[in-house]
């Protein structure tokens, strides 16, 4: 007979008692790394079906892995983009000028210039050989490490810095934290800090382009971490349902700070495999091999600009260094990870490639090197002439009340006039 529902329920003794799972990251400091457990296929042998293919079809490559870059540095398979070798040129330039750039701002910010800094060192291809892939108007929603898409399109370096600064010339008037950056008319959406909210925003502007009758798309960013969240499976469910030409792109960097990819779902399956799910296009790319990258970006974008629509795209790659400035990476993961990463450098990786095709050389590439760190050293010092953290060049005190109402309402007019005003006598010297 069965039990009253409102009775109170007891162990039964013949039955174990239920109990939880707790993802645990498989190093952990001063562990020895082994990555014999890693599944990765041989470049070239992933079948690339046509742009105009049923979802289903994509199934498979949710759970393989994209590779075109082999280990002796050529590019194989089906899904070999065969682009020019100038064309390879500017992606490994624009992926060692972000590098070059991370590294002199993360110096910044320990000398104080600056308060927070976030590197994408490991990343520079999900971003770089994407953003080649996309037309230039094509609006990008991202995340807070595709600095390298910035890049890409040319914008300002000095704006950039600006920026991280938060001085006077800062085109966001100190109002985002470094590095969420905002760029309209490069086609780079606001950053923000609320995890994945760029998901469903993403969606929302590729439906208005799609319903404008435009021909532009939208590709979004998140961390695999990030994928956990609500607002990823409301875009998802959305990009579906209406066939909202977007890329999605989640970067699984293996770690979302200091928790491992375990806790967003990461053992169960491949963060691809939810497009399953949602009956979308689903692709997983070696992260680190730009030819790959740009070869799934591509597919993808040209799926959505022939009405085919979403696809969601797993880079598979790896976070490098620490998560952010104030992240100490050594506290909770082993320091073999990153070195002993088997997919390797994507900088490397693809400067073997052209070494391995007649088209560049070491000399080249240390040339190059040095021309990019004095450059980003010249856009450093021309952004430091507009003030950096705590030197009291900033953009004026009112500026802060302005921007949201097309003429500012009497009460914080008021406002702003007494705040100048306190201001002032709190500090006689302050100037406007």
């Amino acid at each position: 007979m069965a039990n009253d529902p409102g009775q109170t329920s007891k162990a039964h003794g013949n039955l174990p008692p239920l109990s939880l799972h707790v993802p645990e990251p498989k190093y952990r400091p001063g562990d020895k790394v082994d990555y014999s457990w890693l599944s990765i296929p041989p470049a070239g042998a992933q079948v690339r079906p046509d742009e105009s293919c049923p979802a289903a079809e994509t199934e498979p490559l949710c759970f393989d892995l994209i590779r075109v870059l082999d280990g002796d540095g050529q590019a194989v398979g089906p899904w070999n983009p065969r682009l020019d070798p100038e064309t390879l040129r500017r992606i490994l330039r624009t992926m060692a000028l972000t590098r070059a750039f991370d590294d002199r701002m993360y110096r910044a910010q320990r000398q104080g210039k600056t308060s927070f800094y976030m590197k994408c060192t490991g990343e520079e291809a999900t971003s770089v050989a994407a953003a080649f892939a996309l037309a230039n108007d094509d609006m990008v929603f991202p995340s807070y490490r595709q600095q390298g898409i910035l890049m890409a399109r040319n914008y300002p370096m000095v704006d950039m810095i600006n920026q991280i600064y938060s001085n006077r010339a800062d085109r966001l008037k100190g109002r985002q934290l470094p590095i969420m950056y905002s760029a309209r008319d490069y086609g780079f959406f606001s950053i923000s800090g609320n995890l994945a909210t760029q998901y469903p925003q993403a969606v929302g502007w590729a439906m208005a382009s799609a319903i404008k009758g435009d021909t532009r798309i939208a590709s979004a960013y998140i961390g695999e971490g990030s994928s956990a969240e609500g607002d990823f499976h409301s875009a998802m469910t959305f990009a579906a349902v209406y066939n909202a030409p977007v890329v999605f792109n989640i970067v699984n960097n293996q770690w979302a700070i200091s928790s491992f990819s375990g806790f967003a779902g990461g053992e169960r399956t491949t963060f691809a495999a939810r497009a399953v799910g949602y009956g979308i296009a689903g692709l997983r790319v070696d992260g680190n091999d730009a030819l790959a990258v740009y070869a799934a970006s591509r597919w993808a974008a040209d799926r959505a600009r022939a009405n085919m629509g979403p696809t969601l795209i797993e880079h598979f790659t790896y976070r490098a260094e620490g998560h952010s400035t104030s992240d100490d990476p050594t506290a909770y993961r082993s320091a073999q990870e990153g070195t002993d990463w088997p997919l390797g450098d994507p900088i490397a990786r693809l400067k073997q490639h052209l070494v391995a095709i007649g088209e560049w050389s070491d000399e080249q590439q240390v040339a190059m090197d040095l021309e990019l760190a004095e450059s980003v050293k010249a856009a450093t010092k021309e952004a430091e002439k507009n003030g950096i953290l705590g030197h009291g060049l900033h953009h004026p005190f009112h500026t802060m009340f302005e921007d949201v109402f097309e003429e500012l309402p009497w009460h914080l007019e008021e406002q702003a006039q007494q705040a100048i005003r306190e201001r002032r006598i709190k500090w006689p010297e302050w100037k406007e």
